[in-house]
């Protein structure tokens, strides 16, 4: 049975965004985004390089002023947010903020001062198993090295919200699969949300339940994951009439037709549509499930 502070944890969004849009240097990036994340939800944010996925998750953290819209993290705008706030995040930048003359350790023991709870048992177990060395000044390492100090940093006060943008970029493939079981770990806890940019679909039905897909500065779908992999399908039609240019179909996402053949891909599928489809066109109807990369790669157009 869930706890009176539970349920009422549950009743507010640790992210609510209303009508979203920020301009940068004078052009829309972010177009009228409506969303909202809940306590315990992992966050995919899946879109192409440039698609405005950095400027959505800084907004969100309230580093920078929407023009219009609104940003909010447990209800408190996220541009007034305080430190009692701020203590509950952990946030991970596609470039590193790091201090070049300090080592990991000094690094450390800079945020630790900073921070009401540390979990320094965790901090221990992932500098052994990540290969952090520790010693050295940042300048000297690698990016890959400070990709994993700086997840490390974020990690290390069991933030209630996790933001990571573009975590895995520089991480190779054994450290990549390092980082994605600590992320499910973490993730186990129902209570700790997590949000998080890549272009590497392979890595996110491993971790999130959640899918958040931008292009363009517009999210084209925000939903549960499953959901998504089972809504969206490719429809191959074979007529005895020539079909007409256009189908018609709702939910299109892209159509091809040439005289009695056309490939259609198409969202919010329901099995019941392969009948229909096969009377309307008097044609022969099959249904392809797509992969998520496929799915990513039609709704990205």
């Amino acid at each position: 049975m869930h706890s009176v502070h539970s349920e009422i944890a549950n009743q507010i969004n640790v992210i609510q965004l209303q009508d979203l849009q920020r301009q940068v240097g004078g052009v829309g990036v972010i177009r009228g985004i409506t969303a909202h994340v809940q306590p315990g939800d992992v966050v995919a944010l899946l879109g192409k390089n440039g698609a405005g996925k950095t400027t959505l998750l800084e907004t969100i953290l309230g580093f920078g002023l929407p023009a219009y819209g609104s940003a909010s993290l447990w209800g408190v705008k996220a541009a007034d947010i305080g430190g009692t706030i701020k203590q509950r995040i952990g946030f991970v930048p596609q470039r590193d903020e790091l201090l070049s003359g300090l080592s990991g350790w000094q690094h450390l023991e800079m945020f630790r001062s900073f921070r009401t709870s540390w979990n320094e048992d965790l901090v221990q177990k992932l500098v052994i198993q990540w290969l952090i060395p520790m010693e050295t000044r940042v300048a000297a390492m690698s990016v890959a090295q400070r990709q994993k100090l700086s997840i490390l940093l974020a990690f290390a006060h069991e933030p209630e919200l996790l933001v990571l943008d573009e975590p895995v970029a520089s991480l190779d493939p054994i450290a990549r699969r390092q980082f994605l079981q600590q992320l499910i770990e973490i993730a186990s806890d129902e209570q700790r949300t997590i949000i998080f940019s890549t272009h590497i679909v392979s890595d996110v039905e491993r971790v999130a339940n959640k899918v958040w897909m931008l292009s363009d500065g517009r999210l084209h779908y925000q939903g549960d994951l499953d959901h998504l992999k089972e809504s969206v399908v490719r429809v191959s039609i074979l007529a005895e009439q020539p079909l007409p240019r256009s189908l018609g179909l709702p939910d299109t996402i892209r159509s091809s037709v040439q005289d009695k053949r056309a490939t259609v891909s198409l969202m919010d599928w329901h099995p019941q549509l392969k009948a229909q489809l096969e009377q309307q066109f008097n044609a022969q109807v099959e249904v392809e499930n797509l992969s998520l990369e496929d799915i990513f790669m039609e709704l990205g157009q």
